[in-house]
């Protein structure tokens, strides 16, 4: 039986800006932790998503999204969106 080490990633993304989300930060264990505290202590919504984790997990700091990971990093977005009352009447 395989453990997986918990890890975290953060994303930011600037429509203005950037055509893809970006991966600020990633880490696996102690870092994947300190990620996700300094995440709450900025109000940062957590969304627990292993696999879209572990597929972005292998990327490179600073590095856009690929397209594949587009539709499963829009479900988070959304979700997150939604939490904060920002989809309006879209997100329905």
């Amino acid at each position: 039986m395989t453990t997986r080490v918990p890890v975290a990633i953060a994303l930011r993304y600037d429509p203005k800006a950037d055509m893809a989300p970006r991966i600020i930060a990633k880490g696996k264990g102690a870092v994947a932790e300190r990620i996700k505290q300094e995440a709450m202590g900025h109000d940062i919504k957590i969304v627990v998503q292993p696999s879209v984790a572990q597929a972005l997990f292998r990327l490179k700091l600073n590095e856009e999204i690929p397209k594949e990971l587009y539709l499963a990093v829009a479900r988070v977005l959304a979700y997150i969106y939604e939490q904060r009352g920002l989809l309006g009447d879209r997100g329905k």
